[in-house]
C-alpha cells in the first residue's frame, strides 16, 4: 500500500502535541471561551527608513491606544532592501554596514505593551550579499546575530508584556535534530484560535544566488532545503495542535508573498512549490477558516489564493481547490499613509475575520506630520 504524506506527518506532528504540553502548558489561553475574538495588530516591511525608525513612537502609541489588541505581529522585513545590514561576523566592521540597526528595531519591539512576535524577512539576512543593500553582511552571519538578539529566549515573544509561545527549538520531532536551529519558528493557542510563524522569506525562499564575496551554493543551498523541510515540519505540527485542541480558526504568519506578480513573471516561484502543496493539503484536511498573514510585496490586499485552480493565482502551484485560505498582503511601511492591519479573529462568527486598516503616518517618506 502506498503512504499517504499527509497522513504520516500528521501522525508524526501529533507525536509532538504532548510535547507542547509539557513545555508551556496552554501558551497565552488565557482560560478564553470557545467565543471570544481575539484583535491583533499586524504589520511588516518596517521601518523602512530613518524617518519611520524615528516616529516608530507613532506605530507603538496606535497600537497600544487600542485596549483590545492581544498581540503584535510583525511579517518580516526590518528594513528596506536598499538599507544596509549589520556586517555581523565581520571585523573590521564593512563600511557600508549598519551595525546598531537591528538592535534600534528590537528595542521598539520591547515598547508594545501586547506581546511581540516577529518573523524574519528576507532584507535583514537573505539579501545582504546584494550590492544595493552595501554588501554589508553574510547571509548566515546575519542570520545568526538575528536569532541572538530576536529570539534570545526561546519559548517567549518580546513586547513588554510577553508572553509564553511554543518554539521549534524546544518542541521538535526527535527524528529532525536540525529543526532544533528553528527558534524563530513559533505556535501558540488564544482561545480557539491557533497562531504560528513560518521562517518564509522573500528572494524565492532564499534561492536566488548569493553574490559576489559571499557566494556559496553549498551552504546557501542546504541553508534552503533544511529550513524548507523544518518549516513544513512546523506547519504539519501547527494544524495538529490545532486539532489536538478542537481549534476552530489557523493563523500563519510568514513574510514571503508567494503569488508576488513580480515574481510570477520571473518564474521565481519554484522555491516555494513543496510549502505551498504542504499548506494546501493541510489546510484542506483542517476544513475550517485558515488565514496566512504575509508582506513582502508591500501592496495591500486580500484574497482566497487557492480557491479556483483556473484563477491567475490558482495556476502558480497547481494545487487542489482549497476555498477555506484566506491570504492578507500588509501593506509596507513607505505606502502613504503607513498603516497597520487591526485583525479580529471570531471562531464562532459567519465571517471568522475582519479587519481594518489603521493609519500612523501620514508621509512615511517625509517627517510623519
Amino acid at each position: 500500500m502506498k503512504k499517504n504524506p499527509l497522513a504520516a506527518g500528521l501522525a508524526l506532528a501529533l507525536s509532538l502535541v504532548p510535547l507542547f504540553a509539557l513545555a508551556h502548558g496552554d501558551a497565552h489561553n488565557d482560560g478564553r471561551h470557545d467565543s471570544d475574538r481575539v484583535t491583533l495588530a499586524v504589520f511588516g516591511d518596517w521601518p523602512y527608513n530613518q524617518n519611520l525608525l524615528d516616529n516608530a513612537s507613532r506605530l507603538i502609541d496606535s497600537v497600544n491606544a487600542d485596549r483590545e489588541v492581544d498581540a503584535v505581529i510583525h511579517v518580516g522585513d526590518i528594513h528596506a532592501g536598499g538599507q544596509p545590514c549589520t556586517s555581523a561576523g565581520i571585523l573590521p566592521t564593512i563600511a557600508t554596514a549598519d551595525p546598531g540597526w537591528s538592535l534600534a528595531v528590537y528595542n521598539r519591539f520591547q515598547q508594545f505593551n501586547a506581546p511581540v512576535v516577529y518573523t524574519p524577512g528576507d532584507n535583514e539576512w537573505t539579501d545582504c550579499h546584494k550590492s544595493k543593500a552595501g554588501s554589508s553582511g553574510a547571509p548566515l552571519n546575519e542570520l545568526a546575530s538575528l536569532r541572538e538578539l530576536f529570539f534570545a529566549k526561546a519559548g517567549r515573544s518580546l513586547g513588554r508584556h510577553d508572553m509564553a509561545v511554543y518554539s521549534q527549538a524546544q518542541a521538535f520531532d526527535p527524528a529532525y535534530p536540525a529543526d532544533a536551529q528553528f527558534v524563530e519558528n513559533v505556535m501558540w493557542r488564544d482561545g480557539k484560535v491557533v497562531f504560528a510563524t513560518i521562517h518564509m522569506p522573500g528572494s524565492n525562499n532564499d534561492t536566488k544566488p548569493w553574490s559576489g564575496d559571499f557566494a556559496d551554493p553549498d551552504a546557501q543551498a542546504k541553508e534552503s532545503a533544511e529550513r524548507t523541510a523544518a518549516d513544513i515540519r512546523w506547519l504539519q505540527a501547527t494544524f495538529a495542535k490545532a486539532r489536538h485542541d478542537h481549534a476552530r480558526v489557523v493563523v500563519i504568519a510568514q513574510q514571503a508573498d508567494m503569488w508576488d506578480p513580480e515574481a510570477v513573471d520571473a518564474n521565481e516561484t519554484d522555491g516555494y512549490q513543496s510549502y505551498v502543496q504542504a499548506l494546501a493539503d493541510l489546510a484542506e484536511a483542517f476544513g475550517g477558516p485558515v488565514l496566512l498573514l504575509n508582506g513582502d510585496s508591500h501592496v495591500y490586499g486580500s484574497d482566497k489564493p487557492l480557491a479556483d485552480p483556473a484563477s491567475a493565482t490558482g495556476q502558480v502551484y497547481n494545487t487542489q481547490p482549497v476555498p477555506n485560505l484566506t491570504r492578507i498582503t500588509v501593506q509596507g511601511s513607505t505606502k502613504a499613509p503607513a498603516e497597520w492591519l487591526r485583525l479580529t479573529i471570531d471562531p464562532r462568527g459567519k465571517q471568522a475575520f475582519s479587519w481594518t486598516n489603521v493609519p500612523y503616518c501620514a508621509d512615511p517618506k517625509g517627517s510623519c506630520q
